[in-house]
């Protein structure tokens, strides 16, 4: 079991930066990946990055590629979203999850954080 409790986000103005927090709780967390999703009003929740606890190994999708990071703090066992040049397009609610490393699906979620992006 892992537990995840995200903190950060809220309203910015376009152009902006936000650093999303997800910290988590549980046994063999260096077997997992952690990931970060966001998922706007009518649409499909959305993959945005990827991190392996166990090496740092960092996976993006390409819409996010250069303006969002995805980091870790092994000793807080804390994942971070840090977002910039935001758009008013990033707006949606933004979740982290973890995986088994070795599986396909994500079965950990946080409760998830809406991020307004004003133009």
């Amino acid at each position: 079991q892992v537990q995840l409790v995200e903190s950060g986000g809220g309203l910015v103005q376009a152009g902006g930066s936000l650093r999303r927090s997800c910290a988590a709780s549980g046994r063999l967390l260096r077997r997992y990946t952690m990931g970060w999703f966001r998922q706007a009003p009518g649409k499909e929740r959305e993959f945005l990055a990827a991190i392996r606890w166990s090496d740092g190994s960092t996976y993006y999708e390409d819409s996010v590629k250069g303006r969002f990071t995805i980091s870790r703090d092994n000793a807080k066992n804390t994942v971070y979203l840090q977002m910039n040049g935001l758009k008013p397009e990033d707006t949606a609610v933004y979740y982290c999850a973890a995986r088994f490393t070795s599986l396909v699906e994500y079965n950990y979620w946080g409760q998830g954080t809406q991020v307004t992006v004003s133009s």
